[in-house]
């Protein structure tokens, strides 16, 4: 039997076959055969925008991959820089790319001081560092105007350097300053976790920040949050991508999607979860208050996972090495035993329920002394090589902008009636 689909038009008799293609079908046929009807897929779940060769994420093997390599390989093996440079390009880099690739990220992450002095510390004193984020890397756009040469390569990959490494900047900025504290400028001696951790912490004492552990466990959360095919953020950056807005504008309307709590604020809940659950003795009456749908369960289940998220199994295995240097967080033990009773209960399991990368990693970013108002910036600074990489594979589609359709619900025609008469 061929890989196909039969679509029949009980109308009129027509019908057409339509080959099954990467998993997909090609909607032309759909068109060519019921023109002026649309196929009505709220939030695009069953939707393919694009076609895409940089993660491959299968759901229900619990599987994901950048450029066709396993991400629990990468997080053990590689850095953030080199699967940056991976996703960008498209293989590892060799000692000599890679060498070229961090000098010119190393030396590519002050930022104008234009953008500190006149932007920057121009928000109110309690601004949210996501916002200040969201809207200084638009700002670039207005630093750098050649940016808007988007079809040039070489141009182009000058602004992606310069995203990249100037991306810790910023969010440390935005931290120091919604803290009180002064900035601290780049010191390009340091690589790159390690120049973020002081940047955003020198010369916090409580925080174990100079340690190198600490500078490898961020390492493997950047790794992990580099990339995640087409989420919310992602298919952001594409749509305005699809315009043709430089990069700048397109990584700030892909940060400014993450910054809404459904995207990127879920660690934050599972946080306030633990604290409101508080001792392990409550969990399994919270447990039951999930089951009776009074209350929510954080970090459990991925529209896209119907297995363990493989990234989950990453950092649950770094939170210990963490903890050892920070010292153990109740809230962990707590974590722990709620993952245990709910993958013991058969109501979680029939339904595929798993913790998510979200489950632990507010968990290890608290440990490491950043403020909950910086998770969704933690997770903003890797996945902007993921972004940047759509942003350059969509140009190179030379996809066509972005134009869905809707159903429209409204009212039927109405003659207008002047002010008075109403």
């Amino acid at each position: 039997m061929p890989e196909s689909i039969t679509i029949t038009d009980n109308r009129t008799g027509d019908a057409v076959e339509i080959p099954i293609v990467n998993g997909g079908v090609d909607a032309d046929a759909w068109r060519k055969l019921l023109p002026g009807v649309w196929f009505h897929d709220e939030a695009l779940m069953t939707t393919a925008m694009t076609e895409s060769a940089i993660c491959e994420l299968d759901g229900e093997n619990g599987v994901l991959r950048y450029r066709g390599y396993p991400i629990e390989q990468l997080a053990e093996k590689s850095t953030y820089l080199e699967v940056a440079y991976l996703l960008l390009h498209g293989d590892l880099p060799t000692t000599a790319q890679y060498d070229e690739w961090v000098h010119q990220i190393t030396y590519h992450t002050y930022i104008h001081e234009n953008v500190r002095k006149r932007f920057m510390e121009g928000f109110h004193y309690d601004a949210h560092p996501m916002g200040m984020l969201v809207s200084s890397v638009a700002a670039l756009s207005t630093f750098y105007l050649d940016a808007k040469q988007i079809h040039d390569p070489a141009v182009r990959q000058k602004q992606i350097i310069r995203l990249i490494a100037k991306m810790p900047t910023l969010a440390a900025c935005a931290h120091r300053f919604s803290a009180g504290m002064p900035f601290v400028y780049p010191d390009n001696s340091k690589d790159f976790t390690a120049n973020f951790l002081q940047m955003m912490f020198s010369p916090v004492e409580d925080v174990p920040w100079q340690d190198p552990a600490i500078a490898r466990a961020l390492d493997v959360l950047f790794i992990v949050h580099a990339e995640h095919e087409q989420n919310c953020g992602t298919t952001a950056m594409r749509v305005v991508g699809s315009a043709h807005a430089d990069p700048y504008i397109s990584t700030a309307a892909a940060a400014a999607a993450l910054y809404g709590p459904r995207h990127g604020g879920a660690n934050e809940d599972v946080i306030h979860m633990l604290r409101e659950i508080g001792t392990l003795e409550n969990v399994d009456g919270f447990i039951a208050d999930v089951k009776a749908g009074k209350r929510k369960l954080p970090g459990f289940g991925h529209r896209v996972y119907k297995n363990y998220d493989p990234r989950a199994t990453i950092i649950k295995a770094h939170a210990d090495e963490v903890f050892k240097l920070t010292g153990r967080n109740p809230l962990l033990d707590i974590a722990l035993k709620l993952e245990e009773v709910a993958l013991a209960d058969d109501y979680f399991v029939s339904r595929r329920l798993y913790p998510n990368v979200d489950f632990y990693s507010g968990l290890i970013y608290q440990a490491l002394g950043f403020p909950m108002e910086m998770f969704t910036v933690l997770f903003a600074i890797p996945r902007t090589a993921g972004w940047l990489t759509h942003w350059v594979e969509l140009l190179e589609q030379d996809q066509k902008i972005v134009r869905p359709r809707q159903l429209y619900t409204g009212p039927e025609v109405r003659d207008y009636v002047d002010l008075a008469s109403r």
